[in-house]
């Protein structure tokens, strides 16, 4: 057995920032290489279940852009060498519809590192007022 060492603060937001600059980018490529096999999701769509693959045509394929975001407020934790936890505020702007907006909102991401590297196996996402 290969034993990993903690991954520290700074290597967990890293990953959780390559996950949004992949949607920054609308690469679905990514964006799929750093799912789990199956994703679940929570957000003001409610609960859902996203293969790897479909998380990568919907980066793709919807009509939306992130145009920028900011992370604040990060918190990580680190239960074991292969799970990270991290919870932070995010302020970001997208565009919708052709319409711009700008959102504040409280997210939360499960890390697992298994065979293929780091893999986000939850995402939750909740708009702040």
């Amino acid at each position: 057995m290969n034993a990993h060492a903690m991954p520290t603060k700074d290597e967990i937001v890293a990953l959780e920032k390559s996950y949004w600059d992949a949607m920054k980018a609308k690469d679905g490529r990514r964006t799929s290489e750093l799912s789990g096999k199956t994703a679940l999701v929570t957000g003001t769509q409610g609960v859902m279940r996203i293969e790897k693959e479909k998380m990568g045509k919907m980066t793709e394929e919807g009509k939306w852009s992130l145009e920028s975001y900011v992370f604040e407020d990060v918190e990580v934790s680190t239960p074991s060498p292969d799970i990270a936890l991290i919870a932070y505020t995010v302020r970001q702007s997208v565009k919708m519809d052709g319409k711009s907006q700008d959102m504040r909102a409280a997210d939360s991401s499960v890390w697992i590192r298994g065979s293929n590297g780091w893999e986000c196996h939850a995402h939750s996402e909740t708009l702040l007022k």
